[in-house]
């Protein structure tokens, strides 16, 4: 199930229990969700919050994606980006054939200056390159580590892999981020980094978040926890652990566990001040900004949406840090801004998440299901609001 024009989330979820025979009351004591917040999010005049999408998906026992509508695919097509997603699929399928007698793969240092130049990309909001490079580089790579076989060449590999999992994960193909998820777990156990090890479950913890799993993601941060605790100490690994302990804040919040996600945000906070900013090691961008900008996070998980607020009202960003971690505050911003009734100010914030990383913005579904909420407020708002709405195409 796609999205279609003029198709919210609310409608969606409601076709989708039509088609389980449920009524809403049925629907709402299954997921947990409140009757009244179900009936008014079906009728679009309120938005899903990620916590209702992921309860209702768990329920109907579908994927968050089909009831996001994700992957966005009349877009994609327009973007040209849809036909590149098929050689990345292709490249994540042929991890154990052994080399490939067609490629010769340039010498290592070339092939890791482009895998460093893609992670960067990625965060830099340059969705499209990244996805129209990486299935090649990771071909290349996966040759060059079956020829050599020592632990550089796997962890370059995984590298490489984790770079698809960042592409896929952001065009909304969840099936195809978890297949790079576990390439890179393969790759990486070759290489024998426990680092790596460890940010593959942080990893793969976000995407049981983001299904609402919240029971195996807690599972994920203690197993990554544990397999961090293997790694020489010093700052790459205190970095990790302390991204790791991020993630699970907003876990913790999304299951509106307050103080367990408040453990895991004052435990990355000092680490963070132990780190400073690392934006470059392993372009977590952990640091103290990163933890202030998951504070908000989490404030808009447990909806304490005018504590989000006012958390990151005032928040200022390195001037090195990655446009697509800036771009998602600003859609985080927006969406707490939205429920507390400064639409003006929500709006505001959508237009700087893609003046920021537009790429990135078009195909966010906490850019689109905030700018739902605002379409539905029936408040009278600038001509470029319709604009911004054809440029989502909803």
């Amino acid at each position: 199930m796609h999205a279609s024009p003029r198709d919210h989330t609310g409608a969606r979820i409601k076709r989708l229990r039509l088609e389980r025979h449920l009524t809403q009351r049925a629907l709402a004591d299954l997921s947990l969700v409140p009757y009244s917040t179900l009936t008014k999010t079906e009728q679009g005049v309120i938005p899903a919050s990620p916590h209702v999408i992921a309860s209702v998906a768990r329920a109907l026992r579908v994927d968050v994606a089909t009831v996001t509508g994700q992957p966005y695919v009349t877009e994609l097509r327009a973007d040209e980006l849809d036909v590149l997603i098929r050689p990345i699929r292709e490249a994540l399928d042929v991890y154990d054939l052994g080399a490939d007698p067609e490629i010769s793969p340039r010498p290592r240092r070339l092939i890791a200056d482009d895998a460093e130049e893609l992670l960067v990309a990625v965060r830099a909001g340059e969705i499209k390159r990244a996805a129209h490079e990486v299935s090649g580089l990771i071909q290349e790579a996966t040759t060059a580590a079956h020829t050599v076989k020592d632990t550089g060449g796997w962890l370059l590999l995984a590298s490489t892999y984790r770079t698809a999992y960042d592409v896929t994960t952001k065009l909304g193909y969840g099936d195809l981020a978890a297949i790079a998820l576990a390439r890179m777990d393969w790759a990486a156990q070759r290489g024998s980094d426990a680092v790596f090890g460890g940010m593959h479950r942080y990893m793969r913890a976000l995407t049981y978040l983001r299904n609402g799993q919240d029971r195996t993601g807690d599972r994920l941060v203690r197993i990554g926890l544990s397999t961090l605790a293997q790694a020489d100490p010093g700052r790459e690994r205190d970095v990790v652990t302390g991204q790791l302990h991020l993630g699970a804040a907003v876990m913790a919040a999304r299951a509106h566990d307050k103080d367990r996600a408040a453990g895991h945000l004052d435990e990355a906070q000092r680490l963070a001040e132990s780190t400073g900013e690392a934006v470059k090691v392993h372009w977590l961008s952990f640091g103290p900004t990163n933890a202030a900008v998951h504070r908000v996070s989490v404030s808009a998980e447990l909806d304490e949406y005018a504590d989000a607020v006012e958390a990151g009202r005032n928040l200022k960003f390195p001037q090195d840090w990655p446009a697509s971690r800036r771009s998602h505050h600003h859609a985080e911003l927006a969406r707490a801004q939205m429920w507390t009734g400064d639409l003006d100010g929500a709006f505001g914030n959508l237009l700087q998440a893609r003046k920021i990383a537009p790429q990135q913005a078009r195909y966010h579904a906490t850019v689109r299901e905030t700018y739902s909420g605002l379409e539905a407020a029936k408040r009278r708002m600038p001509d470029s609001f319709l604009s911004y709405g054809s440029w989502l195409g909803v």
